[in-house]
């Protein structure tokens, strides 16, 4: 995918050109500038993420956003040591370090209001691929277009719609992270390192893969639980979506890091499918009316947050902690916005059980060995018996009808 020359145009020249008014850039325009090849997959502490920045800080300024200080630029940089241990933790450091360098990239819409809202996405994506990739090809360029792009440009686009309200009374922090696929690092750093007192921040809204808006209109909010007013809010303004809610506030993207903060926060999300974390998930993929209605949603859930005086924070059941541990995998990607009975397949790596044994993609399996497959939590009870070299039984319906095939770990 490349870059058009006037979009390359505006991305190299970057702050310089802050005092020229730039063109109304549509979502679109904004996806293909961050999932082009150009950017390299965005890897954080790459020269990819730092142009993806700069076009960032170029969008925010464009919009008229602030930094969130006098003293301060759109960035918050931040250094850290790549972490060789998975069970130990990051270690942060200073940009002199010679650990690797990152950056957040904010803008503040002050309307004079004493609270603030904080928007997020991440905007970091797998660079060429490497750990976290679902793709078994020579190295290639992870666009990302769906992860996140799609959630940067709604953010964006949210940001110009809340700069025309007229009648806006909270302050609105729009904040992309870098970090995310590497263990949600930039929040993590902005939460322990706030650029502004999180005690007046009612709640958090995170956008993470809003892209791939199904026919359907199934659209996952997660983090319901964490304070009362969200069900309410969110089924009295749903404009015709068809809504799965999950209380938790914890979960595998950046919202997590302010709950942890003792902050409501809410995570949209369109599902998984077949290009997650693969060089094919490209920008002419996305339906961006879908993330047009995902916008103009949650500028309503804002305007109707306002008139909550208190947003009383609740602690919910971490529901990853109930999440068996595994030492065996299938080889699919869940359909994780299936609502129905079993688990649905959306998709099915190459060489792996799954393909070997003949599932397919929207096959529902609703048996897995001697275990009976009523939804995502008793799939993963199911595998996490296995080892590997075990063989078992694994029944699936396909067009109406069972099907029992044998599957090797």
């Amino acid at each position: 995918m490349k870059l058009s020359t006037f979009l390359l145009g505006i991305l190299l020249l970057g702050l310089s050109c802050k005092e020229k008014e730039l063109p109304n850039i549509s979502m679109e325009e904004d996806v293909r500038v961050l999932a082009s090849d150009s950017l390299k997959g965005r890897e954080t502490g790459s020269e990819g993420a730092r142009m993806a920045a700069s076009y960032l800080e170029q969008r925010l300024a464009d919009l008229g956003l602030k930094p969130i200080t006098a003293e301060a630029d759109y960035t918050q940089e931040f250094s850290f040591k790549p972490r060789r241990d998975p069970h130990t933790e990051i270690e942060f450091g200073t940009v002199t370090d010679s650990s690797l360098n990152a950056q957040n990239v904010l803008g503040l819409i002050d309307n004079g209001g004493k609270r603030t809202v904080i928007l997020g996405a991440h905007f970091d994506h797998l660079g060429m691929g490497g750990e976290g990739s679902l793709y078994r090809g020579e190295p290639a360029v992870h666009n990302g277009a769906d992860d996140n792009a799609s959630g940067v440009a709604v953010l964006l686009k949210l940001a110009k719609m809340l700069r025309e309200r007229p009648d806006a009374r909270d302050n609105y922090l729009i904040v992309f992270f870098s970090g995310e696929e590497m263990g949600l690092l930039g929040s993590n750093y902005f939460a322990k390192n706030p650029a502004l007192n999180l005690e007046q921040v009612p709640y958090m809204i995170n956008l993470d893969m809003v892209g791939r808006l199904r026919a359907e209109k199934t659209l996952s909010v997660s983090g319901t639980g964490t304070t009362p007013v969200w069900p309410q809010t969110l089924n009295s303004l749903n404009p015709g979506f068809e809504l799965v809610l999950s209380e938790s506030g914890v979960g595998p993207s950046d919202h997590t890091s302010f709950y942890l903060q003792d902050i409501p926060v809410l995570h949209f999300f369109t599902g998984q499918h077949e290009d997650y974390h693969k060089p094919s998930d490209d920008a002419e993929l996305l339906n961006y009316e879908g993330m047009d209605l995902i916008a103009s949603y949650i500028l309503d859930i804002t305007r109707e947050m306002e008139a909550q005086e208190e947003v009383a924070f609740r602690t919910t059941k971490n529901e990853s902690e109930e999440v068996p541990r595994f030492k065996v995998a299938m080889g699919v990607i869940p359909d994780y916005l299936f609502s129905g009975e079993g688990m649905r397949i959306d998709g099915v790596s190459e060489d792996k059980p799954a393909q070997k044994a003949g599932l397919q993609k929207g096959d529902i399996v609703v048996q897995l060995g001697d275990s009976t497959v009523v939804d995502m939590m008793s799939y993963m009870r199911a595998l996490s018996v296995f080892e590997s070299g075990d063989e078992t039984t694994v029944v699936v319906t396909r067009g109406g009808e069972q099907l029992r095939a044998k599957i090797a770990f």
